[in-house]
C-alpha cells in the first residue's frame, strides 16, 4: 500500500510539474509538440537497423538460404541502413532546433513572470534573502528547469518510442531471451526511483550557499572602497575559499550519493548480456533460432541497453530540472500581502491631514516595534521624528507608502486607510529621500526623469535649480548626459543626494519624506542639501528623520520616539521648555558640538 502510494505521488509530482508549465509552453504549444512528435521517427528507426541483420545475416554469412523483405537484393539492405540513418540525422537536426526555439522562448517568459513578481514582491522578502539567493532563484532556475523541461521531454519521447519498437524486435526474434532482456532492463532501472529523495537535501544547501557566493562577488563590487581601506581583501578572500569549500564538500556528497548510477548499471546489464548469449547459443545449437536471429536481437538489445547505462548520469540532471520548476512555483505563488483591495480608491493628494491610529507594527512575531502611535499631522506641516537609534523612526515613515503592512490600527489620509487606496496612487503622492539614495547605472538625466517620464526640459531645468545642482551641472562637458556609473559611483555623497532631491522635485508629490538626507554629508556639503532640501519642503506636508537636532528646530512638529513608543511631541520650544526626553538628546549633542 505505502509503495503504491509513493509510486503515486512521484507520478503526480511529474504531471503536476508539466501541467505547471502548460501556460508558459501554450503560445508554442505547436512548436512544442512537432519537436516531441519528430522524436518517434528517430526512436522507431533504431529497429529497422537491428531487424535489417537478420535476413543479411542468414543469407550471406550463414547461407540458410533466407531472403530479403519482399525479395529485394542484398545490397538495398546497407543502402537502407544508410537511407535510415540519414533521416534519423535530418530529424534529430530539427527536433534540437525546435527544441532550443521553443526552450528559449520559454525560458525568457518565465524570466519576465518572475521579474515581474520580484518588482510587485514585499520588501521584507527582500530583506531576508541576500542578492545571490534572489539572482539563483530568479534568473538560474528558469535556465535549468526550461531547457532541462524540453530536453526531457524529447530525450523521453525518443527514448520510449525506441525502447518499443526494440523490444517489439526483441519479441519478434526470440521471446525467451526477450524475457531475459526486459527483467534485466527493470533491474537496472529500479535504483533511479530513490535518488530524488537522497539529493533533495543537497540541492536545497546548494542553491542557498551558491545564492551566498554570488552576494560576495555583489558585496566585492558594491564594498571595494571599504575592502581597500580597512585592508580586508585577506578576510573577504578566506570567507569566499570556505564558501568555495561548502559547494565542493556538497558537490563531492552529491557525487557520492549518484555516481554508483551508472557503475551499478553497467554490472546488471553486463550480466544480462552474459546472460544472453549463454541462453541463446544453447537455442541456436538447438535450432530454436536462427544465428540471423540471434545477431538481430542481440542488436537491438545493445541498442536498448546502451542509453539506459548511461541515464544514471543524465537522471540527476532530470531531478534538477524538476525541482528547478518546483522551485520557480514557490516563488510565481510566493504570497504578496502588500497589495490592492478590490475597489480599491485612486488617492488624489491630501486635502487636511495624515493621522496614525493606535498604529502597532512588528518585523518578527515576538518584537514589537512601534507600540500604540496615535499621531496627527495637517496637510503643509513639517513633523520631524527624533530619538535613540533603533527606536522606530524610520519604521514609522516606512509604513506610509506601504513599504511593510502594520499589524494593527491604521493610518489614514483624510480619513481613508491607505489600505483602501490603490498601491500606485498612494506612492504616487509620496516622493522619498533617503540617506543613502539608490542611483541607477546611466547618466544623470536618466536618473531625473524617473521622477517623472514626460517631464519638459524646462520641468528638468527648474528641479536641477531647485536642488541646488545647476553649478555642478553647467561644469560638466555632457550636462545632464554625463555617465554616473553604476549606484552613481562617480559622484560625491551631497551630488547624489542633490540628483535624488531634483529626482523628487520632478515628481512633485505632496508629501516628502527625508529619512536622514544629510547624516552622512560634510559641512559644506550639507549647507548645499539643506538648501535643497528647504526649497523641496515648501507647500509639501513632510516627514524628517535627523540626528542632527539643529536642522529640525523650524519643524512644526517634533515627536520623540524611543523603544517604539511617543514619550514626548510639540515645538522645538515646547519640548526644551518640558525638560524631558528630546531636552535629554539635545543637551547631549549641544555638549558634543561644544567639545
Amino acid at each position: 500500500m505505502l509503495k503504491t502510494l509513493k509510486k503515486k505521488l512521484k507520478t503526480n509530482r511529474f504531471i503536476l510539474n508539466y501541467s505547471r508549465m502548460w501556460p508558459f509552453i501554450k503560445p508554442f504549444w505547436f512548436r512544442s509538440l512537432l519537436a516531441t512528435v519528430i522524436t518517434i521517427p528517430i526512436g522507431g528507426l533504431d529497429a529497422c537497423i537491428a531487424l535489417a541483420l537478420k535476413p543479411f545475416m542468414d543469407t550471406v554469412i550463414m547461407d540458410q538460404g533466407g531472403t530479403t523483405p519482399f525479395g529485394l537484393p542484398l545490397w538495398v539492405i546497407p543502402v537502407f541502413v544508410i537511407g535510415f540513418t540519414i533521416v534519423q540525422a535530418a530529424l534529430e537536426y530539427a527536433s534540437a532546433y525546435l527544441s532550443a526555439w521553443t526552450g528559449g522562448k520559454i525560458t525568457m517568459e518565465v524570466k519576465q513572470r518572475l521579474y515581474r513578481k520580484l518588482l510587485q514582491i514585499d520588501q521584507s522578502f527582500i530583506d531576508t534573502h541576500p542578492s545571490g539567493e534572489v539572482m539563483i532563484r530568479f534568473d538560474g532556475d528558469p535556465n535549468t528547469a526550461c531547457t532541462g523541461l524540453l530536453a526531457n521531454v524529447k530525450v523521453f519521447t525518443t527514448r520510449v518510442f525506441s525502447s518499443i519498437s526494440l523490444i517489439c524486435v526483441l519479441f519478434y526474434t526470440s521471446w525467451q531471451l526477450a524475457v531475459i532482456a526486459i527483467v534485466v532492463l527493470g533491474s537496472a532501472l529500479y535504483p533511479l526511483t530513490c535518488i530524488r529523495k537522497k539529493i533533495k537535501d543537497i540541492v536545497r544547501r546548494s542553491v542557498q550557499v551558491g545564492g551566498t557566493a554570488l552576494t560576495a562577488y555583489n558585496e566585492t563590487h558594491a564594498g571595494f572602497k571599504t575592502i581597500s581601506s580597512y585592508n580586508l581583501a585577506a578576510y573577504q578572500r578566506r570567507k569566499y575559499d570556505d564558501l568555495q569549500t561548502q559547494i565542493f564538500k556538497l558537490s563531492i556528497k552529491n557525487t557520492q550519493r549518484t555516481a554508483w548510477l551508472s557503475p551499478m548499471m553497467h554490472i546488471i546489464i553486463a550480466i544480462g548480456m552474459a546472460g544472453t548469449i549463454w541462453y541463446g547459443s544453447y537455442l541456436i545449437t538447438s535450432k530454436t533460432i536462427s544465428a540471423g536471429d540471434f545477431v538481430a536481437f542481440m542488436t537491438a538489445m545493445l541498442m536498448l541497453y546502451t542509453p539506459v547505462k548511461n541515464i544514471g548520469k543524465n537522471f540527476n540532471a532530470v531531478q534538477l530540472s524538476f525541482m528547478a520548476i518546483e522551485r520557480i512555483f514557490e516563488m510565481l505563488e510566493y504570497p504578496i500581502t502588500i497589495k490592492d483591495k478590490k475597489g480599491a480608491l485612486a488617492l488624489k493628494g491630501i486635502k487636511k491631514e495624515i493621522s496614525f491610529q493606535d498604529v502597532c507594527f512588528s518585523y518578527t512575531p515576538d518584537k514589537p516595534v512601534l507600540s500604540h502611535i496615535n499621531l496627527t499631522i495637517k496637510k503643509g506641516e513639517t513633523v520631524a521624528f527624533v530619538g535613540n537609534s533603533g527606536g522606530g523612526k524610520t519604521t514609522i515613515v516606512n509604513l506610509i507608502p506601504r513599504f511593510y503592512e502594520i499589524h494593527q490600527g491604521s493610518i489614514a489620509i483624510d480619513g481613508i486607510d491607505i489600505r483602501d487606496v490603490t498601491l500606485k496612487s498612494l506612492r504616487d503622492n509620496v516622493a522619498v529621500v533617503f540617506q543613502d539614495n539608490f542611483l541607477f547605472s546611466g547618466t544623470i538625466r536618466d536618473n531625473l526623469i524617473l521622477g517623472k517620464f514626460d517631464a519638459t526640459e524646462e520641468e528638468i531645468h527648474q528641479a536641477v535649480k531647485a536642488a541646488c545642482l545647476e553649478e555642478f551641472v553647467n561644469d560638466l562637458e555632457a550636462g545632464l548626459d554625463t555617465y554616473i556609473g553604476e549606484r552613481g559611483s562617480l559622484l560625491s555623497g551631497g551630488q547624489k543626494q542633490r540628483v535624488a532631491i531634483a529626482r523628487a522635485f520632478l515628481k512633485n508629490a505632496p508629501i516628502v519624506i527625508l529619512d536622514e538626507a544629510t547624516s552622512a554629508l560634510d559641512n559644506k556639503s550639507e549647507a548645499i542639501v539643506q538648501q535643497a532640501i528647504d526649497n523641496l519642503m515648501k507647500d509639501r506636508t513632510v516627514f524628517v528623520i535627523a540626528h542632527r537636532l539643529s536642522t529640525i528646530q523650524n519643524a512644526d512638529k517634533i515627536v520623540v520616539i524611543n523603544e517604539g513608543h511617543i514619550v514626548e511631541q510639540g515645538t522645538h520650544e515646547s519640548l526644551l521648555a518640558k525638560g524631558g526626553a528630546y531636552q535629554a538628546l539635545y543637551t547631549a549633542q549641544f555638549k558634543k558640538k561644544g567639545a
